[in-house]
């Protein structure tokens, strides 16, 4: 079995445990857009000020989502010995990585789609550039997805894992946070030529999370 249909397996796997369960639906959806509720209804005062701050906002929520996702990611294997038997089902660490990042990331697109309505919606947001808006939202969440995944996996064993995950991975993809943010500045702002930068920053933090995962999600599986 190749690399990419193990981790196809197991991706199918999360995400078929995810169409039963709805959690990201009726949990992480309602959530992150209660965040976006929120801030409106905090700076509706000022409609300028919500515009200007609503890319900064957007991905706050992005990432809070996250950090569920990919909590629930490995929350679903801490019964039962299922984290055991996925140690000892015969697959490359690599697919297992790369399954699981798959679909956390399957489901937080579909978040942002539904956030980016909402911001358009609530915080009366043109989006002009849509190119390097979109390829800067993909770059990022696969960086904030690799991330997390690493430190999931990290503190999977342990009984703070939910208190652990966010203090361990907030900082980290701090400079996620600050690329996205500036690309859909200069994207709503319809000046593509800045955002350029920004999208190459977040694919190279993309690629170095991403194999970082690669290479540490095996070894820190074997001792979760």
């Amino acid at each position: 079995m190749t690399l990419v249909r193990e981790a196809l397996l197991v991706s199918g796997k999360d995400l078929r445990i995810e169409r039963r369960a709805k959690v990201t639906l009726s949990q992480v959806v309602p959530f992150a857009a209660i965040v976006l509720l929120l801030f409106a209804f905090a700076l509706d005062p000022d409609r300028g000020v919500l515009t200007r701050a609503a890319p900064g906002l957007f991905w706050i929520a992005v990432l809070l989502a996250s950090l569920l996702a990919v909590s629930r990611s490995f929350a679903v294997e801490a019964e039962n010995g299922a984290r055991d038997a996925l140690r000892l089902s015969g697959l490359d660490p690599m697919a297992i990585f790369l399954g699981k990042s798959l679909a956390v990331l399957a489901q937080l697109l579909v978040l942002e789609v539904v956030l980016t309505i909402g911001v358009v919606v609530l915080y009366d947001l043109s989006l002009r550039s849509l190119v390097p808006l979109a390829l800067a939202s993909v770059a990022a969440t696969i960086g904030v997805v690799a991330t997390g995944i690493v430190y999931g996996v990290l503190t999977a064993g342990l009984r703070l894992r939910e208190t652990l995950v966010p203090l361990l991975v907030l900082p980290v993809v701090t400079p996620a946070l600050l690329g996205a943010t500036r690309a859909w500045e200069a994207s709503v702002d319809g000046v593509p030529g800045e955002a350029w930068p920004w999208v190459a920053v977040l694919g190279a933090f993309a690629l170095i999370a991403g194999t970082v995962g690669l290479l540490a999600f095996g070894p820190l599986l074997e001792e979760s």
